[in-house]
This record gives structure tokens, C-alpha cells and sequence, in this order.
């Protein structure tokens, strides 16, 4: 999935992304609103991750 398929399908996944990274919280998720670069930034911020680490996290949620 792309990202402009992320950003247009987001109210159908943000269930998946607080499946996979639950110290997001719903102000977070409304911030984001599917796009890419908020949602590295906020996973580097809530858990402490590099930026290659946040890159391979999600690549594997992109793929799953």
C-alpha cells in the first residue's frame, strides 16, 4: 500500500496503527492524519526510536 492510499483509507487504519504502536493516542493519530513523515516523527517521540528504526517499522506495517 501507498502512501496516498494510507492517507485516503486513514480513519479505516488508525485502528491498525494503535494495534501496532499503542502509545499513540487519539490527538496523535488526528495530528497525523495519514501522512507519512508525522507518524515517523510521533513514533521517534513516544518510543525513543532512530529514524532507521522508524523507517524499517514501517516498512513492515506498509507490507502486513
Amino acid at each position: 500500500m501507498n502512501w496516498d492510499q494510507v492517507e485516503g483509507k486513514w480513519e479505516q487504519l488508525k485502528g491498525s496503527v494503535k494495534e501496532k504502536w499503542g502509545k499513540l493516542t487519539d490527538d496523535d493519530l488526528a495530528v497525523i492524519e495519514g501522512k507519512r513523515d508525522q507518524l515517523a516523527g510521533k513514533l521517534q517521540e513516544r518510543y525513543g526510536l532512530t529514524k532507521e528504526e522508524v523507517e524499517k517499522e514501517l516498512k513492515e506495517w506498509e507490507e502486513s
